[in-house]
């Protein structure tokens, strides 16, 4: 499969979300294609960017291809430098698929 979940172990501190704490975690993340998984949505919508049918202002917006996400996520726990145990919920991927 191109759409597939991949994990790192991280401090806390390091995943951006202001919470102090030199904890390590399992964060779970989505990486790869989805170019198999393209429809005749994304190939007509291909198609007219292309050809420049749509206005420049919506083609800049517009994906024409489906991305591999978590389509569900599980809460990380750890505790932070005020020994406050603290838990993060949709934090992690639990799984991953092409969505679009």
């Amino acid at each position: 499969r191109d759409c597939r979940m991949e994990k790192r172990e991280m401090k806390v501190r390091d995943l951006g979300l202001g919470f102090d704490s030199d904890e390590i975690v399992l964060f779970k993340f989505c990486v790869g294609s989805c170019q198999s998984s393209r429809t005749d949505y994304d190939l007509a919508l291909k198609a007219l960017l292309n050809n420049g049918s749509l206005p420049r202002r919506t083609a800049r917006k517009v994906s024409n291809h489906p991305c591999c996400r978590p389509d569900r996520y599980e809460p990380v726990s750890f505790m932070d430098t005020q020994t406050t145990w603290r838990t993060i919920q949709s934090l992690s991927a639990a799984s991953c698929m092409c969505m679009g």
